[in-house]
């Protein structure tokens, strides 16, 4: 077999990647074979298990690919030297994700995960890990605030992450279900959630979003 280079090989993964979220999103996990992923990407069935060898490796594969782009996203809040502002930064990363056409391929294969986790105990380690992450950036943050004498020290900051997490859940089920709603009014009121756990009433200003 001849050699390729890096960069063929990292081309030619992505390519098997990029066929197995398209048979993913259209289909499922279950419905969907090694020989669908194969026929779609147009390499051969040794080309594609030399790179996986199951379905549940391309699985993990998508999972931390989504998990390495959600870091880049996290880290615009990250950024922030207010920490609640990082907060409403995050709302607003977000948000721009929940309306790019291009992740709604994404968006579907993330719910069917959501599913497969409940019979899958390596499908599952992945969807808690990359949970995991914004979980632990918005305590880091609520924990700064509440330092700070920004954010009611009665109220926990695991408690506050898992509300924002389950809010930003349930808009990416509905997203894929096709709901027609207006996601800048939906995250004015996530602005407003955040706000309402601060100590004092926030002079609110007109937040735009990217």
């Amino acid at each position: 077999m001849p050699k390729i280079s890096d960069k063929q090989r990292e081309g030619r993964r992505r390519q098997i990647l990029e066929a197995a979220l398209a048979c993913f999103a259209e289909n499922g996990f279950h419905q969907t074979g090694m020989a669908d992923i194969v026929k779609r990407s147009g390499l051969s069935h040794g080309a594609v298990y030399l790179y996986f060898r199951s379905k549940d490796d391309l699985i993990e594969a998508l999972a931390d690919d989504r998990h390495r782009r959600e870091a880049v996203l996290n880290s615009v809040a990250q950024g922030s030297g207010d920490p609640i502002e990082g907060l409403h930064a995050l709302v607003r990363v977000y948000a721009q994700w929940l309306t790019d056409p291009a992740g709604e391929a994404r968006r579907r294969v993330g719910i069917h995960g959501w599913a497969e986790a409940l019979r899958n105990r390596r499908v599952r380690t992945s969807v808690v890990e990359g949970i995991e992450m914004p979980r632990a950036l918005i305590v880091a943050l609520v924990e700064r605030a509440q330092h700070d004498g920004l954010i009611r020290r009665d109220l926990g900051a695991d408690a506050i992450a898992r509300v924002l997490i389950a809010i930003f859940q349930g808009f990416v089920l509905q997203k894929c279900w096709g709901e027609d709603f207006d996601v800048d009014a939906c995250m004015a009121a996530v602005d407003g959630v955040i706000d309402g756990f601060r100590t004092t009433k926030p002079d609110v200003k007109r937040r735009t979003r990217a």
